[in-house]
């Protein structure tokens, strides 16, 4: 019985670790998406087939157990590994996943820079031509290109590249958290500014003031737009990139995150004939994207839609749209003005940002016009004091207004890494949340993974607090109520705070106790 077992062992063991010719075999797709390419390429692994709950993968050294360990973490199956000729095995990465260098090893290429490079790049008086010659070195532009390539393979929101006394640090923001990655040789600062700055089609003789630029770039078939923008520290200039890239995107409205009612209210808002509807909250809460899935479900042949953005993030075939440039006096206000010459039926304001602004905005959601806009205020009662405070008439904001909503992004769960939790009654409590709304305590959290980078968290949801403008809130608009006052009858009304929708998101195991806390503590 011990010799069977023993020679089963040997058996399995030997099936593992057989060689098999990949040149030979067309892989599916949907075999090659359960690893994300960045991770394929990183640990050299490479799926080929589906077996039941087992996943044959080539990979290096079918002994690294961490591996192993990670792959059945990021594909959900059990890992069958197997070997194949290196070279076929390359190619055949190259083929699936495409070749793209590790930062961390093209930082190495840049380590190795001579001296020379090391005087020159310190110099703090180097013209344009001396910039424009380093800006074009090879592992520099190596270094620029893989750094945009890893954000977009993250679905990271932006980029930082930051000089210090000593070092230089390069972050990424993904899911609304700064992520740092692996830091290129100080001494290269201005050939990588530089390099981002002919990119950009920026002045490189110019870094004593801030510049604004954009830079446009082809990756997997689709255009990613990138806009730049540099800003003069003390030790060198910071680059911001912010990636505008549509297909990591959720355009459409059912996948926004809303729950039903908001959902149906929503709908039926932006399919009114007219009136004034807007989305508030900070910057990176989601709004713009909230306005576009908008005017993606009702743009068609029979309605003329307008657009004034600062700036045109992305680009939709049926819609007009009009980038700001305050320079030239092109701005909301003026745009706006010009719109109502042009017969339309649906108007999107980027921003309120002035009286003058949203003062043509209601005359325009007064004259037949349906206007969807942003306003900057924590919640959806804000915006109507905000509104009164720029000096507008009471009568004219009531009047107007058919809808109010305020969003945040929640952090999701990592769905790879997701396990249960238990979580007592008295930490929900001093979390400031209601123990009588919970009936169990046991609940979700990320414990982090490579497909997560180890965060515990992938990808970011919505929750929306929507505030409809019945007769009776129009009446206490023009009354002029409290914040409060308002709030109240909001609620009696059906209106779900943002704290409410993002504890729902806790109790149905979608995100963590500590993230409903960060996101709504201004709500306590």
């Amino acid at each position: 019985m011990e010799k069977a077992d023993t020679e089963k062992k040997e058996s399995r063991k030997e099936i593992s670790w057989s060689t098999i010719d990949i040149s030979e075999i067309k892989i599916p797709e949907d075999i090659i998406s359960l690893i994300p390419s960045d991770f394929a390429r990183a640990r050299r692994c490479l799926p080929i087939k589906k077996r039941g709950r087992v996943l044959d993968v080539i990979v290096n050294d079918p002994s690294d157990t961490l591996l192993l360990t990670d792959l059945r973490f990021i594909t959900g199956y059990e890992i069958e590994p197997f070997t194949a000729k290196q070279k076929d095995f390359d190619d055949a990465i190259t083929r699936y996943y495409g070749e793209v260098e590790s930062i961390s090893s093209i930082i190495s290429d840049l380590t190795k820079t001579s001296e020379l490079e090391l005087v020159e790049t310190d110099k703090e008086d180097q013209g344009a031509e001396d910039l424009l010659v380093l800006a074009e070195e090879a592992p520099v532009v190596r270094y620029v290109n893989s750094l945009i390539r890893e954000a977009i393979l993250k679905t990271a929101s932006d980029i930082h590249i930051e000089p210090y006394e000593s070092f230089i640090r390069a972050r990424i923001r993904i899911d609304g958290k700064l992520l740092e990655l692996p830091s290129p040789p100080w001494r290269l600062r201005r050939a990588i500014s530089s390099r981002v700055k002919v990119m950009a089609n920026l002045d490189l003789a110019e870094h004593r003031i801030p510049q604004d630029g954009r830079i446009m770039v082809k990756y997997q078939g689709r255009t990613v737009d990138l806009r730049v923008s540099t800003t003069p520290t003390i030790y060198g200039e910071k680059v911001v990139m912010r990636i505008l890239d549509k297909a990591a995107v959720p355009l459409d409205m059912e996948s926004l995150g809303m729950d039903e009612t908001a959902l149906q209210r929503f709908k039926e808002t932006i399919n009114l004939p007219y009136g004034l509807m807007l989305v508030t909250g900070p910057t990176g809460s989601g709004k713009t994207t909230t306005l576009y899935s908008a005017l993606t479900r009702i743009n068609r042949p029979d309605i003329n839609i307008m657009t004034i953005e600062d700036p045109v993030e992305f680009d939709f075939p049926g819609v007009n749209q009009v980038a700001i440039r305050e320079k030239i006096g092109l701005t909301f206000a003026y745009a706006l003005r010009s719109f109502l010459r042009q017969d339309p039926d649906v108007i999107m304001v980027g921003e309120i940002r002035d009286k003058e602004t949203a003062d043509i905005a209601i005359k325009a959601s007064l004259t037949g016009h349906l206007v969807l806009s942003t306003l900057h205020t924590n919640d959806a009662p804000s915006a109507i004091t905000r509104l009164q405070d720029m000096g507008l008439e009471t009568y004219l904001i009531s009047s107007s207004l058919v809808l109010i909503m305020a969003q945040r992004l929640l952090r999701k769960i990592c769905e790879k890494c997701k396990e249960e939790v238990e979580i007592s009654m008295d930490i929900i409590e001093k979390a400031g949340l209601d123990p009588s709304l919970f009936n169990r305590n046991v609940f979700y959290k990320g414990k982090g993974c490579p497909y997560c980078n180890n965060t515990g968290y992938k990808g970011r949801e919505g929750i929306y607090e929507i505030m409809y403008i019945s007769p009776l809130m129009r009446e206490m608009i023009v009354k002029r109520k409290s914040i409060d006052e308002l709030r109240e009858l909001a609620k009696k009304e059906g209106m779900t705070t943002l704290r409410d929708a993002a504890i729902d998101k806790f109790k149905n195991g979608l995100t963590t106790l500590e993230e409903v806390v960060r996101i709504t503590k201004e709500q306590e």
